[in-house]
């Protein structure tokens, strides 16, 4: 159990991460709430007892995406004043959150009941540097399998247009363009092709609710306008077309699709992307033998793949990693990049060889 002053730090801990990702006006509210809570309300006393980790359960995103609701809604002038960074003094940002917490008191507990589900479409730039590996090596037809799918955004990734360091991949005509910055080597100009996209989560997000979609849009920072204005396209996208998402736990999700018969020629592909914090020890065990079971038995006519974009938390950056069967070759580094996808950094070969290993506690990217 964590002690008041852990919790604490932990708000810091955030804006630190904030800081690094250029988001100064959420790094002031992350503080502030640091400072400010007290044990004079529901949400201050949960929080400063919170019995779990607060830095892996992303307990100071939970609270600031209630927050970041309430100023969205137009009910608190001070706090929107914050928000629209016309108040930056401590002592005043510190007053206008105190009374926030207090006058939506509880309107900001439910908050606290679940991790954030951050849906960011732009990872799907790493994800899709990933892919480019794959179907290099395999030909371009994929069936994705996604885990932590939230609100099934990233299942568009086939719908995309991606310009990557000058190698362009999906549908020209795309709403949605994902064109990060490139930094070191060009990924491979190899064509993609997504013949099926689905997904699974322990909780997936209805997003022809527009309450579930307001809370994806809480989630987002305030000072991330590109962001939300990506969001917004993304989920009108998938209220058009659909995405194929389901509710279930990973593993059991994993393994049965991992039993489906293969079309010949199309290449199966586990994806998921800051996720695998938050399965258990089990399920994580459960998925790597599910998925070295199933590579045991691609062939050539039926290959099969994982792309990942975990956290490193000590490097404050995220990582693609990629591994293929059959051939027996370990999981590859291939690209870095930035948490939202802003970056992304090609790796050359020979590629780091190791399988992912989280660190620490969890991070906090928002």
């Amino acid at each position: 159990m964590a002690s008041e002053a852990e919790n604490r730090a932990a708000f810091e801990i955030q804006a630190g991460y904030c800081d690094a990702m250029d988001a100064p006006v959420t790094a002031r509210v992350a503080r502030a709430l640091g400072r400010a809570l007290t044990r004079e309300t529901l949400v201050g006393r949960r929080v400063l007892d919170w019995t779990g980790e607060p830095v892996a359960d992303a307990l100071v995103l939970r609270l600031i995406g209630g927050i970041h609701a309430i100023h969205r809604r137009g009910l608190d002038a001070p706090l929107s004043q914050v928000f629209a960074g016309t108040i930056t003094d401590d002592p005043d940002v510190d007053a206008a959150l105190v009374n926030a917490v207090a006058h939506h008191d509880t309107a900001l507990l439910p908050w606290l009941d679940g991790p954030p589900q951050t849906n960011e479409v732009a990872r799907s730039a790493g994800l899709m540097t990933g892919l480019l590996h794959v179907t290099q090596r395999f030909g371009p037809s994929i069936e994705l399998l996604e885990i932590g799918s939230s609100a099934g955004l990233n299942l568009l990734i086939g719908r995309m247009h991606f310009d990557l360091g000058g190698v362009a991949v999906g549908p020209a005509g795309s709403p949605l363009r994902i064109t990060p910055v490139w930094r070191g080597a060009t990924p491979p100009a190899a064509r993609v092709a997504v013949t099926c996209a689905r997904g699974v989560d322990i909780a997936p997000v209805d997003l022809d609710s527009a309450r579930a979609a307001e809370r994806l849009q809480a989630y987002v920072w305030v000072d991330a306008v590109q962001r939300q204005a990506r969001l917004d396209t993304a989920i009108a996208m998938v209220r058009e077309h659909g995405v194929e998402l389901e509710q279930g736990d990973a593993a059991d999700w994993v393994e049965a699709r991992l039993a489906e018969p293969q079309p010949a020629g199309v290449t199966r592909v586990l994806m998921h992307s800051v996720v695998w914090q938050y399965l258990s020890p089990a399920g994580r065990a459960r998925i790597g033998a599910a998925m070295a079971a199933a590579g045991a038995r691609a062939t050539r006519e039926r290959p099969l793949a994982w792309v990942m974009m975990e956290p490193n938390r000590d490097l404050h950056r995220h990582e693609v990693r990629v591994q293929c069967w059959p051939g027996g070759s370990p999981m590859e580094l291939v690209a870095l990049t930035h948490a939202h996808g802003a970056w992304v950094e090609g790796l050359a070969p020979p590629y780091e060889t190791r399988d992912y290993v989280m660190r620490r506690a969890a991070y906090a990217t928002g």
